[in-house]
């Protein structure tokens, strides 16, 4: 390997807190893995990394090294990118997340526009409703929805999703209109729980400046959009959901928008980065990409 190699496989350990994890995430053997960073130790004359059964850590000199050696990496890509032919001579693999059905309602079918773009590049796409850690993840960026919790991350604000309530015709032919969420004592909703807390979210609305909440009955819970979404269909409750979720339900009739005067909250959008990442030419033409794809499709 070249020191550039060496470089990365030392940050991929420290990242991993394992070799075996390193290795699996770098396609090579583990033993090429644990050489590398011998090799390093050897020319560098200290000890980077404390080593036990369980866990990789570096030590205080590791530390050093590996801040050292993201920099060194980053500008060693970015002269790379500077010498490539313009937007279709970007190449290599970007790892991303998003929640599900952002990815698969909006993003893989308008996936075949970006490559075709970018020829060199290839996308590895993860779709989950999980938190996934982008450094021991080896994840280039995430698209997270909702208040960012404080990390080292880097944050670029996309946009703000709104949110609409709908029923189903069934469900307003057998109960009702409500007009006002004070009606809900005649009307039950679709419950949602969340599947990391078991928390059942409340209807919720804006007045003013000031963000309303109301416990409201319902005889069916779920914890996933796709079931929340076809049990309102089937008639069992009304639901509030992000509107690009019900979009084509509601042209199409199979759903109705109800309380328009009585909206969620929008939530706010966001896509992170490692801050090792956040100036990858191939990573920030993706990133602008999907900008500008859910500028068209959500906001």
């Amino acid at each position: 390997m070249d020191r550039i190699d060496l470089f990365r496989v030392f940050c991929r350990v420290v990242e991993c807190a394992s070799f075996t994890r390193a290795a699996d995430q770098l396609g090579l053997p583990r033993s090429s893995v644990s050489l590398a960073v011998q090799d390093l130790e050897a020319r560098l004359g200290v000890r980077l990394l404390h080593r036990t059964t369980r866990k990789v850590a570096p030590t205080q000199d590791g530390q050093l090294f590996y801040e050292k050696s993201l920099a060194v990496i980053g500008q060693v890509e970015d002269v790379e990118d500077l010498f490539r032919q313009g937007d279709r001579g970007l190449a290599g693999r970007i790892h991303v997340d998003m929640p599900g059905r952002i990815g698969r309602l909006i993003v893989a079918p308008a996936l075949p526009e970006f490559l075709d773009r970018y020829p060199g590049v290839d996308v590895i796409l993860g779709v989950t409703d999980r938190a996934s850690n982008l450094v021991e993840d080896a994840i280039d960026c995430v698209l997270r929805v909702g208040p960012l919790a404080d990390s080292s991350l880097v944050a670029r604000h996309l946009g703000d999703i709104a949110f609409i309530n709908v029923a189903s015709p069934a469900y307003l032919e057998r109960h009702g209109i409500p007009q006002t969420p004070s009606d809900f004592d005649q009307h039950h909703m679709v419950l949602f729980a969340s599947p990391t807390t078991g928390r059942v979210e409340p209807f919720e609305w804006c007045e003013g400046s000031k963000i309303r909440t109301i416990r409201v009955g319902g005889r069916v819970t779920v914890n996933n959009a796709e079931a929340m979404i076809a049990a309102c269909i089937a008639g069992l409750g009304i639901i509030q959901v992000p509107a690009y979720d019900v979009r084509d339900e509601v042209r199409s009739g199979r759903l109705v928008e109800v309380l328009p005067g009585y909206p969620a909250e929008p939530m706010s959008a966001n896509l992170l980065f490692p801050r090792r990442r956040e100036r990858t030419r191939r990573v920030l033409a993706f990133a602008d990409w999907l900008e500008n794809l859910l500028a068209q499709s959500i906001w």
